[in-house]
């Protein structure tokens, strides 16, 4: 069989018929958009949305690779892998070290709370710094504040009774 005998409508259905044909119409002003209402991909917004972030450090990498057409060896350029710092001097741990040890302090006596308050302010500064643990420095601040709150605690508890005895 055949294309028209397949299909029962003979020979008219395989031409196409000029009455069917799509015909394009310009589009009309009341379907176009404002020119300032449609923002394009990658222009200009009003303002910024995020703060700039810092530079990232990159250092040339000399391999020992192809050598370029002058004869010294390529540079690639790769990040820099060591934060500012050495990895030793780590204060995020020293921290919660100090707010353990005065949070085990104040549960007996009021005397830890120096040791209390040099834990919330290694544990602050350790928060500031990129290279640190931040969880380390977060529980090093709870503990820390923990630890003041306790033996402050005891301090008003020793006050009242001194003042109860005089």
């Amino acid at each position: 069989m055949t294309g028209p005998e397949r299909n029962g409508s003979g020979g008219s259905a395989s031409r196409p018929d000029a009455s069917n044909t799509p015909r394009l119409e310009e589009p009309s002003p009341e379907v176009e958009h404002p020119a300032g209402a449609a923002r394009l991909p990658g222009a200009a917004r009003e303002g910024y949305t995020k703060m700039p972030t810092g530079p990232v450090g990159v250092e040339p990498v000399v391999t020992s690779g192809p050598a370029d057409t002058a004869g010294a060896p390529v540079a690639q350029w790769a990040p820099h892998d060591q934060v500012a710092g050495d990895d030793s001097a780590r204060l995020a741990p020293w921290a919660l070290l100090a707010a353990i040890v005065a949070l085990c302090a104040s549960f007996f006596v009021g005397w830890g709370i120096p040791l209390a308050i040099v834990a919330v302010v290694a544990s602050i500064m350790s928060l500031r710094r990129p290279a640190e643990s931040r969880a380390i420095a977060c529980w090093a601040l709870v503990l820390g504040l923990a630890a003041t709150i306790y033996s402050l605690g005891w301090l008003i508890w020793a006050m009242m009774q001194f003042e109860a005895m005089a």
